[in-house]
């Protein structure tokens, strides 16, 4: 198996709804997916077992695990990837889809043209035109505060198509190699229920010698924020205050011997907002 696809859900069913589906439509064939539901109270988990039952009459291998409660993000994509057969491991937040067909192959090509790359993000754009930027490779400021690089800006921007080292990027869309993600240790439980677990794996793999990527061969639709919003068993902000004080207690020497370049001169610290999915049409698949 080529690519194990990790899709994390709780409740937010109609994103899941315009998530999954998107994945059939992509080129490569050589996947599985592998959806961990949360304890999901809303029908996910009936339209879950519908959807494996339907793609998996059209050859797709999904799989999935129901937690009976919300057990953390760090925990969930742990346990998707511990079954995980791929050499390849996507993880893929429910509020994201697919905006370039052969989104996985370009991924894994970074993986293999970069020397030392061990992780690989796509650009992120926001899900109506023109499709703005809303993440382009993640920076950290010498404070330890974490960048979207070229939030807000347009897709076509040439300092943002430029395929480089960062950082870090988000597991809203992020490709690791297996076996580096295990010898990482995977996603620390630490920082459930959610906020920083992803940025934190980067720099164990930096830590262990692996090299971050961005790519803008690859651009994704993000809904943003769909995990945390309207949720009421997450304080959002207090989260990411105490997980971002454990992240820079963690790493503080390492950011503090950081890339040359200030992420933050680079950044549009502009959030643009996003209409109510209803009032947002499913956005195309381009064909490569």
């Amino acid at each position: 198996m080529e690519y194990s696809i990790i899709v994390l859900t709780r409740n937010k069913l109609p994103w899941t709804r315009r998530c999954l589906p998107t994945l059939l439509e992509s080129s490569e064939r050589k996947w599985e997916l592998i959806v961990v539901d949360n304890g999901s109270s809303d029908g996910t988990a009936d339209w879950l077992n519908t959807f494996q039952k339907e793609v998996s009459a059209r050859g797709f291998l999904v799989r999935i695990v129901n937690n009976p409660s919300n057990f953390g993000c760090a925990t969930a994509r742990n346990q998707g990837a511990e079954i995980a057969q791929g050499r390849r491991l996507v993880f893929l937040d429910n509020d994201v889809s697919v905006r370039t067909r052969s989104w996985m192959e370009r991924l894994s090509a970074t993986i293999e043209g970069m020397p030392g790359v061990a992780v690989v993000g796509p650009k992120l754009v926001y899900p109506f035109p023109p499709y703005r930027i809303q993440f382009a490779g993640g920076g950290i400021t010498r404070r330890g505060r974490i960048v979207f690089l070229g939030r807000g800006e347009d897709r076509l921007d040439p300092r943002f198509n430029v395929q480089r080292e960062v950082p870090h990027v988000i597991s809203a869309c992020l490709m690791i190699r297996s076996d580096v993600f295990r010898r990482a240790g995977g996603f620390d439980p630490a920082f459930n229920p959610v906020q920083f677990e992803d940025t934190d794996l980067c720099y164990r793999v930096r830590n262990l010698g692996g090299r971050i990527a961005y790519t803008p061969s690859v651009e994704m639709y993000h809904y943003e924020s769909v995990t945390t919003a309207g949720s009421p068993d997450l304080i959002n902000a207090a989260l990411v205050v105490r997980h971002g004080l454990l992240f820079r207690n963690r790493w503080r020497e390492m950011i503090e011997r950081e890339f040359e370049w200030r992420p933050e001169e680079e950044a549009n610290w502009r959030t643009i907002p996003v209409p109510a999915l209803e009032a947002i049409p499913p956005p195309p698949v381009l064909p490569d």
